[in-house]
């Protein structure tokens, strides 16, 4: 699944309330919270720092082989770093955090232009119906 979201400051709570509707369709409850807090980032650093190309950025959200994907696509090719703030940085952790939630992240260039910088968590595969659905 996939949406396309202004580079505004409430994109960030828009993409998290995407993300949890996904979720719930999908009836994935494990991971939710690291997976939530890992598009946060994401977002936010599309927002701040995917400079003047673009006024848009997109998530899109996959699931296969056990594995729960979350990319965000901005305009830029800048790639993000894990940076070392010091204890008094007010800003820098978002990647490292990233980093320790997830079971994985990367940047991929996208052509003709900007990255996709994604991010994976394992989660439990779930036999049943998605929540909400009952059975007749």
């Amino acid at each position: 699944m996939a949406h396309r979201f202004p580079r505004a400051d409430a994109a960030v709570p828009e993409a998290r309330t995407f993300l949890r509707r996904v979720l719930r369709e999908w009836n994935i409850t494990d991971r939710s919270d690291d997976a939530l807090y890992c598009l946060s980032e994401l977002a936010t650093n599309a927002i701040l720092h995917a400079g003047p190309e673009g006024e848009h950025f997109d998530v899109e959200i996959s699931l296969a082989e056990g594995r729960l994907r979350i990319e965000v696509r901005d305009l830029t090719r800048r790639k993000p770093h894990v940076q070392s703030p010091t204890p008094e940085d007010t800003s820098g952790r978002g990647l490292l955090l990233v980093d320790a939630l997830a079971d994985g992240w990367g940047v991929e260039p996208c052509v003709p232009y900007g990255k996709t910088v994604w991010t994976e968590f394992k989660i439990e595969e779930r036999l049943g119906l998605p929540a909400g659905v009952t059975s007749c």
